[in-house]
């Protein structure tokens, strides 16, 4: 693969992980929001994709096919099937509105700009130039956690921040060996599926999945 190919491909992957991170602050759907997850997992075995096949790395390539199955499918059809299981259509009552979010997903993302520059002078490559969006994931993924109030959305949150723990990773070493990545992606499968019991024994118990609501609660 060229050097300008593999350029053009990484800041469509790594701009397309971006984009969806925000979006996630955007949106209070929780149906879209899901979606939007989805293709962000697409991305980022997109991204896994492209640094195998510049590497000539086969492990990659499949390391690339394990994510595509576990972010881009497995994670977002269990937290569909939590959402259809407890009701949950969109997310009521956001501690920030809409444009406030996009305001503090744009600090972040400048933040996370400046924070990366020491990484950015040591490494080289158009890799290490695309550090920023993984830190830039991270941060938005705390964002979500931070400010959503459904334990669904904040479910969401929490796998945007591995998302985003995984692309910089991915970028500043060139690729994750298969067995690391296969037991970090399980162990996010095994705590969603987990949490997706809890979120489900919650709207059963308490008739809705809003956390704030059990600081209501007393003995």
């Amino acid at each position: 693969m060229s050097e300008a190919l593999f350029s053009q491909l990484l800041a469509t992957t790594t701009g397309l992980l971006l984009v969806t991170a925000v979006l996630q602050v955007w949106r209070q759907s929780l149906g879209a929001s899901i979606r939007v997850l989805a293709v962000q997992g697409a991305a980022l075995a997109g991204l896994v994709a492209v640094l195998g096949i510049n590497h000539g790395d086969v492990e990659v390539l499949i390391v690339a096919v394990l994510v595509l199955g576990m972010k881009a499918v497995a994670i977002p059809w269990t937290l569909s099937r939590t959402a259809a299981a407890t009701g949950a259509v969109r997310e009521e009552a956001p501690l920030v509105n809409p444009t406030a979010g996009l305001l503090a997903a744009t600090a972040l993302t400048v933040l996370a700009y400046v924070a990366s520059l020491p990484i950015v002078a040591v490494l080289h490559g158009p890799a290490a130039q695309a550090v920023p969006v993984g830190l830039a994931l991270v941060l938005i993924g705390f964002l979500v956690l931070l400010t959503r109030r459904s334990a669904l959305s904040q479910l969401i949150g929490f796998v945007i921040l591995d998302n985003g723990i995984a692309t910089t990773a991915f970028l500043t070493s060139g690729g994750v060996p298969f067995v690391v990545e296969l037991g970090v992606t399980l162990d996010v499968l095994l705590v969603v599926l987990i949490l997706r019991v809890l979120t489900s024994r919650l709207q059963s118990a308490h008739g809705g999945i809003d956390l704030d609501e059990l600081t209501e609660l007393r003995d």
